[in-house]
């Protein structure tokens, strides 16, 4: 069955869910802040535009936070338990900020390990925070831009980490040269996130409390004498279908390419979390498509197999890079949060009825012949002949790409286990059969050898930006590639000349549009 029109709202709405998990909220946290901010808008009589603008940063506004989520794991390990600390906080007072950061930073540390890591943060922790905000309104224009929806919401978007008062980063933008659909959202998010996690009277206290610091006053002013009732009124709303409610007419219906190229901003933003997933879903998307073709599947589900390829790993956005770039072998705790990805994969597509026809296929990645897969743990191939081409891909470019701990297996070492797999019945054998074949395993390699590289890069510049999108350092990649640590800085800043961007993140996702990581 084709993959029904999908509403621009349905879409993004959805990545709003997959932002809630990478901040460690409940699903529709995002959402019930969009209505606050609609209603905002209503009050204060904005006109038509910038209330169609404030709806769509609202659900966008930490779209860039993948980008990201390596960084702040590097520094502070688990990024999505501390990023939900810093939804309640003032972000316009900095000694706030650092207390909450030293706080978590310094958990469970011996006091000369504490000493020695808020030392580093008072050298650092200024240089680091432009930077790490730079990426992720990067990272988010980089994305938006691909989803069309306006100049202006991506102009305000740029603001996501500015404050009222001039403290915020990286511009230290301030009043009214912050655009007035953010400084909308920023009041919208951060009242409902109090709000919701202890009261509307706390929402009410701190909003008066930060008004003309951290808010716009006459929003606050609003807020103040309407909130009340707007936290009474999110009682009685289901937030999906309220905020699909008041989409902007007319709305957009994405079909055809149009979907495919919105999947794909799916595809990267979860996978730029991590430099050992970037890339991995449209490999996934790419040789399902391919496997499913030698498998005679019909035009429309090889459609659908592509697409749920794409999102497949919706959910791995609620598990922390702490345990995605963990080195050694993972806990049975730390296995259990990475087993709930699938399941929450599921949650979210299936809030969309457009999206929740893939649910059979993406949910399902995980699952085996055997019943030894998660997360359900069901017997795959007694039901959808998709789900389990896609079963044998996700092994197959899971095994072919490097992890955390281990190296990337060869593509001959990854189609030997492949047949093992299936040859013990772990595996459906029709699925990996297809798999492999269309992987090149049958006459072997049918690569992309010998076409142009893209953004004009060099051959040695195209091994240098693999490298750094995989997170490693200047030293790191020097090291790598036997050249200097000068030379490779020298390569990295021609590289982001060339294709036009500032921070690792950014290049990382670029490289993983134009496929030139492998």
């Amino acid at each position: 069955m084709a993959t029904a029109a999908l509403r621009l709202g349905e879409f993004i709405a959805t990545l709003a869910l997959a932002q809630d998990n990478a901040f460690g909220q409940p699903l529709e946290s995002q959402l019930r802040s969009c209505l606050i901010a609609s209603w905002l808008c209503e009050e204060a009589g904005v006109a038509a535009d910038v209330g169609h603008t404030a709806y769509w940063v609202a659900l966008l506004r930490y779209v860039g936070c993948t980008g990201h989520a390596h960084e702040v794991a590097t520094i502070f390990g688990d990024e999505i338990a501390l990023r939900a600390r810093t939804l309640v906080h003032d972000a316009a007072n900095p000694a706030e900020v650092m207390r909450d950061v030293v706080e978590y930073a310094t958990r469970g540390l011996t006091p000369e390990e504490a000493a020695q890591v808020v030392r580093m943060i008072q050298q650092t922790a200024r240089e680091w925070a432009i930077h790490n905000f730079a990426s992720g309104c990067e990272v988010a224009d980089m994305l938006v831009r691909r989803l069309d929806v306006g100049a202006a919401v991506r102009r305000a978007l740029a603001f996501t980490f500015e404050r009222w008062n001039g403290t915020g980063y990286p511009a230290h933008a301030a009043g009214d040269a912050i655009p007035l659909p953010m400084r909308v959202v920023h009041l919208a998010h951060d009242m409902e996130a109090i709000g919701r996690l202890f009261s509307c009277e706390r929402a009410l206290d701190v909003a008066r409390d930060r008004r003309d610091r951290t808010y716009d006053p006459v929003l606050v002013d609003l807020f103040l004498e309407h909130g009340a009732a707007w936290f009474a009124r999110l009682s009685t709303l289901e937030p999906w279908d309220a905020v699909l409610a008041l989409e902007p007419t007319p709305h957009r219906r994405l079909t055809g390419q149009a979907l495919d190229a919105a999947l794909e901003v799916a595809a990267d933003f979860i996978d730029v979390k991590s430099p050992y997933t970037l890339g991995h879903s449209r490999r996934c998307g790419a040789l399902a498509e391919a496997a499913a073709k030698v498998r005679g599947f019909s035009a429309d589900d090889v459609a659908a197999t592509r697409r749920a390829a794409l999102v497949h790993d919706f959910g791995a956005t609620a598990v922390p890079n702490s345990i995605w770039d963990k080195p050694g072998p993972l806990t049975r705790a730390e296995f259990d949060r990475v087993e709930l990805h699938p399941m929450l994969t599921e949650q979210m597509l299936r809030r969309s009825p457009a999206l929740s026809g893939l649910n059979p296929i993406a949910c399902a990645h995980h699952e085996k012949c055997d019943g030894s897969g998660y997360h359900k743990r069901v017997r795959a191939g007694a039901g959808d002949a998709r789900a389990c081409l896609l079963a044998a891909v996700e092994v197959y470019v899971g095994l072919t790409a490097d992890r955390a701990d281990r190296p990337a297996f060869s593509p001959a070492a990854a189609a030997k286990e492949l047949r093992r797999l299936a040859a013990a019945g772990v595996l459906d054998q029709r699925s990996t059969d297809a798999v492999l074949e269309a992987a090149g395993h049958r006459g072997e390699a049918t690569g992309i050898k010998g076409r142009p590289h893209p953004g004009g890069l060099s051959a040695r510049e195209v091994e240098v930006l693999r490298l750094a999108a995989r997170g490693l350092t200047t030293k790191e990649v020097a090291e790598r590639l036997g050249i200097s640590a000068k030379t490779a800085d020298h390569h990295i800043q021609h590289i982001y000349d060339k294709i036009g961007v500032s921070t690792r993140a950014a290049a990382a996702l670029w490289a993983a549009q134009y496929a030139v990581v492998a």
